[in-house]
């Protein structure tokens, strides 16, 4: 039997075209017991032709068939530039928020307690024997760079706060341009909420300052008004950093956004009512220098050098027709180019983390140091209630929380802005009188409204200062209790995720 059935199973593939209804018939009767010997095989077979769903999966998998031993040793390399603080420009030119933010917290942290540090030590030198040497370095000794004809002799603190600082503004118009292009203000919700706090955190303050001193030496103490309207940034974060990873990134994004449109502010402020005697001849001719560098921006030019030559020039433009110097730094950071065609690097973003040190660790701790040293001499607790001393301690730490919390709070109300994931009233309130430490940018403020060699402009000017680092270590602490108490059942934050959820690019 055995025999005969495999004769006949193999009968049908020689008879095929011979006798088409044999081999039929004998197909048809013969295939199910042949079915029943085979049928694990043909499950086999059959199973095999369902592979295109596994190709479908497969077909998901071109992330993991790209880990090569070369996209391998570039992640190593890429985690390495970024740890040894390289240029993420020359590793990755789209925007990084998570690297980029996590290197700009660090620099301002660190910087924030050098700051403390040439502040406490300017304060101690200037109520020490040192004091005249102190002053007469800074006040009385002149340096001299010119060129022929073109001559600029100033005295050292004047050098300090109108070369030094035109650095710091350069770089906060990086800052603030890499920001509004790509960055946490690059969206109508990101830079919303910001600027109304901004607003509210200036013209609070600014008014609170006019109430208390506007029965007083007329115009005189009134120009003032906008010391208390500045955020020091790199103080600020530096408290902020104290608590760790306990605090929400979100809320270190918040301050920094606050802080640098609050930057903005003071420039503008500056512009408007800090500039006197213009000099037209001056001014023609830094039009003409913005005017190149609006050109060099069109065309995309990638080279620094030029950018620094036309930039120098305009200073020398801008210093010279009676505008305050440092606003030549903020119009030559707005015409650098922040992505150029066919290049990796990004200018803009190798300077901005070229510069953040330098500024961080040099510029404002002389500047610190230089504006900070206060000659308590014949002060006794009747200033702490002249008007202008008074004004300034009470636009910190009162008018700042107030416009800030109030203006968040009423514009989340109305649903025109809304708060970031994570971050409550509690919190906005808290960084509010953070935003009180007004320090480097206060007391620049105060070296322009009360500027001059006069007795009473000289006391104005110490009673500022005295105003100044009063209220700012007032809000310091202030801001420290109030977060500490809202973040303190908070356990340590992911930061790296947390920014990577809120990332602009993503959403």
């Amino acid at each position: 039997m055995g025999n005969e059935i495999m004769a006949t199973t193999k009968k049908p593939s020689k008879t095929a075209e011979g006798s088409k209804k044999n081999t039929t018939k004998k197909t048809a009767t013969k295939k199910p017991a042949a079915s029943k010997t085979t049928a694990k095989k043909t499950v086999t077979k059959k199973a095999a032709p369902k592979k295109p769903a596994a190709k479908k999966t497969t077909a998901k998998k071109p992330a993991a068939k790209k880990a090569t031993p070369k996209t391998v040793a570039a992640a190593v390399e890429n985690s390495k530039k970024t740890k040894t603080q390289q240029s993420i420009a020359l590793v990755n030119p789209k925007y990084n928020p998570i690297v980029m933010l996590q290197e700009f917290l660090k620099f301002e942290a660190a910087g924030g307690a050098i700051l403390i540090f040439c502040a406490a030590l300017a304060m101690i030198i200037a109520n020490s024997p040192l004091a005249h040497t102190y002053h007469s370095i800074l006040h009385e000794t002149k340096a001299v760079v010119g060129i022929g004809a073109l001559v600029i002799e100033k005295d050292i603190i004047h050098w300090i706060n109108d070369g030094l600082m035109a650095i710091f503004f350069f770089l906060v118009g990086l800052e603030i341009k890499r920001e509004v292009m790509e960055g946490m203000l690059s969206t109508r919700e990101q830079l919303i909420l910001p600027i109304v706090a901004a607003i509210g955190g200036m013209v609070v303050p600014g008014y609170v300052f006019y109430l208390i001193n506007a029965g007083e030496a007329g115009a005189v103490t009134m120009n003032g008004w906008a010391i208390p309207t500045a955020t020091d940034i790199a103080f600020a974060l530096g408290v902020l950093s104290v608590l760790g990873k306990r605090v929400p990134i979100a809320l270190k994004v918040f301050l920094l956004a606050l802080a640098i449109i609050d930057d903005l502010g003071a420039i503008v402020i500056i512009a408007l009512f800090y500039t006197a005697n213009l000099d037209v001849g001056n001014l023609m001719l830094g039009a003409g220098f913005i005017a190149c560098l609006a050109l060099l921006n069109y065309f995309k030019v990638s080279k620094g050098s030029l950018y620094l030559m036309f930039g120098i020039a305009l200073w020398i433009c801008v210093l010279k027709s009676g505008i305050h110097a440092t606003l030549a730094g903020v119009i030559t950071a707005f015409a650098i180019p922040l992505e150029i065609k066919g290049e990796r690097r990004s200018l803009l973003r190798q300077l901005e983390h070229d510069l953040h040190s330098f500024i961080a660790f040099v510029v404002l701790p002389v500047f610190a140091f230089a504006n900070a040293g206060v000659n308590l001499d014949g002060i006794t607790t009747h200033h702490l209630f002249e008007p202008v001393t008074l004004g300034v301690i009470a636009g910190l730490v009162i008018g700042k929380p107030i416009g800030i919390t109030f203006f968040t709070w009423f514009f989340t109300t109305i649903k025109v802005a809304k708060l970031p994931k994570g971050m409550r009233i509690g919190h906005v309130a808290a960084v509010s009188c953070l935003a009180g430490i007004g320090f480097t940018m206060s007391i620049f403020i105060a070296t322009l409204a009360y500027q001059g060699s006069t007795p009473e402009l000289v006391n104005y000017l110490r009673e500022a200062k005295l105003g100044i680092l009063l209220g700012s270590f007032t809000s310091a602490i202030l801001g420290l209790g109030i977060l500490w108490f809202t973040c303190k059942g908070n356990q340590e934050i992911d930061q790296a995720k947390e920014a990577d959820e809120n990332n602009p690019i993503k959403a």
